[in-house]
């Protein structure tokens, strides 16, 4: 017999829950306004960060390969992904947001703001722990972004 979850923790999955439910409705909603689908949004912001290869945009957004193609085509058409040679392995290509992407992509990220009044009521040690608990939850996965 699986043992019952306990109140507490059913209560926590619950508030994790409705925090993932905003947080994608405002993602969607801010994509949306740079005229972006919250898919092309996510991988503008993960070549923001760095260029990667196709590959590992598409296990970061635990989806297909031929997905992220067909995401990135979309953005390369309007200026905001380039793809090129890994400088590493040249059989690689790397997707690589342009400086127009990079300027969407800030733009973005500041205009998501669901959660900056609320984590501006928290001091810093309430946040630092807030995000130290929150790695903790996401290690043994390790896809916590760093």
């Amino acid at each position: 017999m699986v043992p019952r979850t306990d109140a507490l923790t059913r209560e926590v999955v619950d508030l994790i829950a409705a925090v993932v439910a905003r947080y994608h409705e405002e993602y969607e909603e801010a994509a949306a306004k740079h005229a972006l689908t919250g898919a092309q949004a996510k991988v503008l912001a993960l070549l923001a960060r760095e260029p990667m290869p196709m590959r590992r945009i598409a296990q970061r957004l635990k989806c297909e390969p031929s997905n992220v193609t067909g995401i990135v085509d979309r953005l390369e058409a309007r200026g905001l992904v380039e793809r090129g040679p890994d400088p590493d392995d040249r059989r690689v290509k790397l997707a690589a947001a342009t400086p127009a992407g990079l300027e969407t992509a800030d733009r973005l990220s500041e205009s998501l703001d669901f959660a900056r009044e609320p984590l501006a009521g928290l001091s810093a040690e309430e946040r630092t722990s807030l995000r130290d608990l929150l790695r903790r939850v996401l290690e043994p996965g390790t896809d916590a972004p760093r």
